[in-house]
């Protein structure tokens, strides 16, 4: 890890963690409708703020993509395989990463120290 961000970088870092999962992984039943195209912003949102509030906890940029890549990877092959009645989708893994990607230059441009 480098350097973290304290107790209340980790605590959001795990809220965020665990919003990610209620909205991944609650049966289809439980997801509002909305507008198209809604879900793929949502997904784009919701891992960049796992990659943002990953970076404030500390954890490495190239092990917490690498990470949340695999947790996308994951989340879209277990919505495929269990009885969620959710659907596998390869344009949810692209706006996951695009997500990853925003994340991680928004954290960048952020710390960026002024010359």
């Amino acid at each position: 890890m480098g350097a973290a961000g304290g107790v209340p970088a980790r605590v959001a870092f795990g809220l965020v963690v665990l919003v990610s999962l209620v909205v991944l992984f609650a049966p289809a039943s439980g997801v509002p409708s909305g507008p198209p195209g809604t879900d793929k912003v949502v997904h784009v949102l919701l891992f960049a703020a796992l990659a943002v509030s990953g970076r404030w906890a500390g954890v490495r940029a190239a092990p917490l993509a690498a990470a949340l890549l695999s947790y996308a990877a994951a989340s879209e092959l277990l919505q495929g395989l269990t009885p969620l009645a959710r659907s596998m989708s390869f344009l949810d893994l692209v706006a996951d990463a695009i997500g990853v990607v925003v994340g991680l230059l928004a954290w960048r441009r952020a710390t960026r120290r002024p010359r």
